[in-house]
């Protein structure tokens, strides 16, 4: 199985390296959607379908904490998870993104073996994007 990302930073060049990173993990992706700040985030959800976000903390116009809390508010995007990849990584700032509904916190600079081992567990899939089956619980 492949999911669509949402990459979300202001900076071009950290979008490349994010979806570079990306591909090197093997984590299998369908899609690939760009936004320079939240604000273009909640545009790019409003045409596409979305199965995870990477989304930076400090953008201009809506950073990645507004972007949380603007996701929680609406019945689409409540459940779409969140990973922060930021180069801020206090307790309290990592703190207050879990509070907020991040699903997982990456600190830059990271290996792909990282990306791809949080990706997996925040969807909920094993290492080959496949989720678990218990064939024991099986009615048919």
């Amino acid at each position: 199985m492949s999911f669509n990302v949402l990459i979300v930073d202001d900076s071009n060049s950290i979008r490349s390296v994010i979806k570079k990173i990306l591909n090197i993990s093997g984590f299998r992706v369908d899609n690939c959607y760009e936004a320079g700040n939240g604000r273009q985030a909640l545009d790019v959800l409003s045409k596409e379908w979305v199965d995870i976000i990477l989304s930076d903390i400090h953008m201009p116009e809506m950073d990645g904490f507004e972007l949380l809390k603007e996701l929680h508010r609406h019945d689409v995007y409540t459940n779409i998870p969140v990973i922060m990849i930021s180069t801020e990584g206090n307790e309290s700032r990592i703190r207050d993104a879990y509070d907020l509904g991040a699903k997982g916190f990456i600190k830059k600079p990271f290996l792909p073996e990282e990306l791809k081992k949080t990706l997996c567990e925040v969807i909920g899939v094993g290492d080959e994007g496949e989720y678990p089956t218990d064939t024991d619980e099986c009615d048919f």
